[in-house]
């Protein structure tokens, strides 16, 4: 089993920023990906940014440019920078990890951006 725990989001003004965390705990394999997808009222879920052991990086080419994910390996602990944020990335945001063919994922974080 893997546990994660999100922290950061809330109620942020268009063009504003903010930072979402994940860390991964339990049976960390060593080669994974960890990242977050996101949600919308009435939509799919959908790819926002992932991030290999190796900083491998995949982004959602609607948030290339303004969000950066990077990752903190010995502690598994990977962390999402959004800035220029508009009132479109407003979503629940959830981690997700992914490693030995297994994944899991995170509880969700609500992310609202005003207009």
């Amino acid at each position: 089993q893997v546990q994660l725990v999100e922290s950061g989001g809330g109620l942020v003004q268009a063009g504003g920023s903010l930072r979402l965390s994940c860390a991964a705990s339990g049976s960390i394999f060593s080669i994974n990906y960890i990242g977050w997808y996101r949600q919308a009222p009435g939509k799919e879920r959908e790819l926002v940014a992932l991030i290999s052991t190796g900083d491998s990086t995949n982004y959602s080419d609607s948030v290339k440019g303004r969000f950066t994910i990077n990752r903190e390996n010995p502690k598994n602990t990977v962390y999402l920078q959004m800035n220029s944020l508009k009132p479109e990335d407003t979503a629940v945001y959830y981690c997700y990890y992914r490693g030995g063919a297994r994944s899991y994922w995170g509880q969700g974080t609500q992310v609202t951006v005003s207009s």
